[in-house]
């Protein structure tokens, strides 16, 4: 289990995070609120690109700090916008990032035919990148995070950008990714999670303000995600 204890994050005198404590097992959390509120923070916490100011991140137990390699050899990880050789194909591409990541060449070719099967990409798969639309793009990050069939994966604003069709897509990816591992999603677009997420977290005035499943939180007063997230943040800040 992942655990965030009491933490805060502070960029000088300013407080980006403030005692936020979640746990987290198998399925999917979606972190909703609006650009800003502290999303891609705790997930840079998570993926120990940055540290806490105050408390501590615990996977089973130990502080992933300690854990260090082990760690983050359980975790899959795709940013709002990753790197990739836009004359490399999606095989090339895989077969890079998993010589990276230290897999041997016999696993990591196995390894990517099977993800580029899994993402609906193995018919493109020796064409070079930089004719794909933005999904597909998204969808080689999908591959390149599920690499090392991590335990945690973490996806940061993934849908920003596609157009509906691709959202529906990648929500249905997701959701089948999430059988037998955490897989945390970072959004401000309340339709990605409120049909696949099993929790959804919001933060406000960069303190954790919920987290709780989708059916809890609309209860009997909202009929849906959406009216929940404008009660909470209000309209400017809602895109659907």
């Amino acid at each position: 289990m992942l655990i965030v204890d009491n933490v805060t994050k502070k960029f000088g005198n300013f407080t980006a995070l403030q005692d936020v404590t979640l746990e987290f097992s198998n399925g999917v959390y979606g972190l909703l609120a609006p650009n800003g509120a502290g999303k891609t923070t705790l997930i840079k916490m998570l993926t120990t690109l940055i540290f806490p100011t105050k408390g501590q991140i615990l996977y089973d137990g130990v502080e992933i700090t300690k854990l260090d390699e082990t760690y983050r050899n359980i975790l899959g990880y795709l940013p709002q916008e990753f790197g990739y050789y836009r004359n490399y194909s999606p095989m090339q591409f895989l077969i890079y990032i998993a010589a990276l990541k230290g897999i041997d060449s016999k696993t990591a070719k196995h390894k990517s035919l099977e993800l580029l099967e899994l993402v609906a990409l193995s018919n493109v798969k020796d064409k070079k990148m930089r004719k794909f639309s933005g999904g597909m793009i998204q969808r080689v990050g999908i591959a390149q995070a599920m690499l090392n069939d991590p335990k945690i994966l973490i996806l940061d604003e993934p849908t920003a950008g596609l157009d509906p069709k691709e959202r529906v897509r990648f929500r249905n990816l997701i959701a089948s990714l999430a059988k037998n591992r955490t897989v945390i999603l970072s959004t401000h677009i309340v339709s990605d999670i409120e049909s696949i997420a099993d929790q959804v977290i919001m933060f406000k005035d960069y303190k954790l303000h919920c987290c709780d499943s989708p059916v809890a939180l609309k209860g009997d007063k909202f009929d849906t995600l959406e009216d929940v997230f404008m009660h909470i943040y209000g309209d400017d800040e809602l895109s659907a």
